[in-house]
């Protein structure tokens, strides 16, 4: 079709002549709504990047002479990171003498990464790198998954706390 008489026809609709191959021969053009095209393709992507996930990752550092209590806490965060879908990065920092012992660090990294097994695994063994040992564990749980069950959790617990819907009595009217 000549391109005067696809403007015209373009025109009588009310439409925008939009050029969709240029490469091709001939050039293909196809009758649309331009600003609406955009419009829909804005709210396509937008929602693209609402259900993407980015991987971060946490860190968490420790000492070789840690306290049972201090233990405990550092651990409830590792496992709140990887119920998160997120890696954690352990870092053991050795100071003065500590530093001739770095069994210990490696014996506290070991424990932990039995202490949380069931969420996440050894994504990287512990390594000695100067006055730190790190150790990367990764979860077993995409990040997409655990934000889809968090968003689950969340619904319930509002559907819970907003309870279910009152009954309402109706009276019947009464026969004279």
């Amino acid at each position: 079709m000549p391109l005067a008489k696809a403007l015209e026809l373009a025109q009588e609709y009310d439409l925008d002549l939009v050029e969709v191959a240029a490469n091709a021969r001939p050039p293909v053009c196809k009758l649309m709504d331009y600003g609406k095209f955009k419009y829909e393709s804005a709210m396509k992507a937008r929602e693209a990047r609402k259900n993407q996930a980015h991987t971060v990752i946490k860190e968490m550092k420790l000492r070789p002479k840690i306290d049972p209590h201090d233990y405990d806490t550092k651990k409830g965060h590792v496992v709140r990171f990887l119920k998160q879908g997120d890696k954690v990065k352990i870092t053991i920092m050795f100071r003065g003498r500590e530093q001739s012992r770095p069994e210990l660090g490696f014996r506290l990294l070991q424990r932990l990464a039995e202490d949380v097994q069931d969420l996440g695994f050894i994504e990287s063994n512990p390594k000695q790198d100067g006055r730190n040992m790190i150790m990367v564990l990764g979860p077993h749980k995409k990040k997409t998954e655990a934000m889809a069950e968090a968003r689950e959790a969340q619904a319930a617990r509002k559907a819970e706390r907003q309870g279910p819907a009152p009954e309402q009595d109706v009276e019947e009217p009464a026969e004279a």
